[in-house]
């Protein structure tokens, strides 16, 4: 798989980042912003600047950057305060030939960012790098490990010289990626491993472009994949070369039919240790995810015209569907989805519909414990009764492939049922009235095949 083009990455449809400089006094904020913007160091410049705007084409995601300059001093701190809880990004300067300035990186600027929950990816810049004394031994990385170890909101760490004009533009480069291309929903830095959630939706574009289903991307298919989400192909050589890496590193990444999945997670773990986060994220985008890696909301609609009296339910379309994902997680074919079976079925959206309440327990299981085909559907309905966008996300997270409107229908009004005295529902909702220990829990898990066993505690007292 190749890196996605310049100006080819999908940026999550930002129209704009806008990333706030602050730091101590004279740690070279002010000379920092003037450099990018005119690529020229100032002979002066002034102690606050106006907010800084780099033109679109700056950078290859094309999406403009506002810088704004900030005041350390005292009587500004409510105005910096205001900035940062704006801030899309944060760049924290220090000055290196000022040991102090970074020193109040973690004992107050760190710490202060935390007090006013600002939460948003920050990057450490040590400015006038040309004027650090060159007897310093200890490197950057050596500096700052233990900073980033404390504060794991810092994204990235970088040394500048506006003077010299080292490494200026990488600052604001840095910090806009961090914002359109975020390290934290894809990787756990102290594990090293790929969250959760990020497994689970690459599991899902995985199966997507597994066309005949047998376990791995064939050649044929990598370059379909590679296709739709870069707009370019991959010769032969590529492919070859991608599968190798994959093979030295993990055996099983790869075998005769192609990349596995354990092949295709590895290659995106890859991506992002080598800081190619943007590769992961265009993937991501182009399969309809955002940046909490949850389907984008125009994919899904946000809601269902119906009347109070109306209710949706599942098309035979989307239960034909239901059935054949049954039949296809019912591993051992025993007509049951067993607890690890419905853990594999949901293993593609964010987590289980079902693992709370009303969801939890309210179908009929089997002696073993498994959920019959009729317990499965029922579990649906009752989702798409109580909280029908749940249900139709949940239905894309495990592979519906059809429209989304022609999952659902909206059940006719009562009042035309009563006058055609005939319903067209198959889906009926029922409340169930009485008093205290009246026997409605009884009579509820009666029809789920559940017996309740009433023990009685008696005490005796003796005179």
């Amino acid at each position: 798989m190749a890196k996605a083009s310049a100006g080819a990455t999908n940026s999550g449809n930002r129209t704009g980042v806008r990333i706030v400089v602050a730091g101590d006094r004279g740690t070279g904020k002010s000379s920092l912003i003037v450099t990018a913007a005119a690529e020229n160091f100032p002979a002066n410049v002034a102690p606050v600047l106006p907010p800084t705007r780099l033109p679109d084409d700056f950078y290859p995601d094309r999406v403009p950057i506002t810088i704004i300059d900030t005041s350390s001093s005292l009587e500004n701190r409510s105005a910096l305060a205001d900035e940062l809880r704006r801030a899309d990004a944060v760049v924290l300067t220090y000055a290196c030939d000022q040991p102090a300035t970074l020193d109040r990186l973690s004992t107050f600027w760190l710490p202060e960012l935390r007090r006013l929950e600002v939460k948003v990816p920050v990057i450490v810049v040590g400015c006038k790098l040309d004027l650090r004394d060159e007897n310093q031994q200890m490197s950057l990385e050596q500096v700052m490990s233990p900073i980033m170890q404390q504060f794991r909101e810092i994204e990235t760490c970088i040394e500048c010289s506006a003077s010299t004009h080292i490494q200026i533009p990488e600052v604001f480069y840095y910090a806009q990626k961090a914002v359109l291309h975020p390290t934290g929903p894809l990787f756990d830095q102290e594990t090293q491993t790929l969250k959760p959630r990020c497994v689970r939706a690459l599991k899902r574009i995985f199966i997507l472009c597994d066309h005949d289903r047998d376990g791995a991307l064939s050649d044929a298919e990598l370059n379909d994949f590679q296709v739709k989400c870069f707009n370019a192909p991959l010769q032969p050589s590529e492919i070859s070369g991608v599968k190798r890496v994959v093979q030295e590193k993990l055996h099983e990444g790869v075998n005769d039919r192609g990349l596995t999945l354990t092949g295709f997670l590895f290659l995106h773990a890859l991506f992002i240790e080598k800081g190619r986060l943007e590769t992961t994220w265009t993937v991501l985008r182009k399969f309809g995810y955002n940046n909490d890696i949850k389907l984008r909301e125009d994919l899904i609609p946000l809601s269902f015209k119906r009347a109070p009296d109306q209710n949706m339910e599942l098309t035979t379309e989307a239960l034909e569907f239901l059935k054949g994902i049954f039949s296809l997680f019912d591993i051992d074919g025993d007509g049951a989805l067993h607890p690890d079976e419905l853990v594999d079925l949901f293993s593609t959206a964010p987590e289980s519909p079902w693992i709370e309440a009303p969801y939890k327990d309210a179908a009929e299981k089997t002696a073993l414990g498994g959920l019959s085909l009729d317990g499965f559907l029922s579990q649906w309905a009752l989702l798409t009764l109580l909280d029908p966008v749940s249900s139709l996300e949940n239905l894309i997270y495990i592979g519906y492939a059809g429209d989304p409107p022609s999952a659902m229908r909206v059940t006719r009004k009562r009042r035309l049922d009563r006058k055609k005295q005939q319903s067209d529902r198959n889906v009926f909702q029922c409340f169930v009235f009485g008093p205290k220990e009246a026997g409605k829990s009884g009579l509820l898990n009666a029809f789920l095949g559940r017996c309740i066993f009433w023990s009685i505690s008696v005490t005796l007292i003796y005179l």
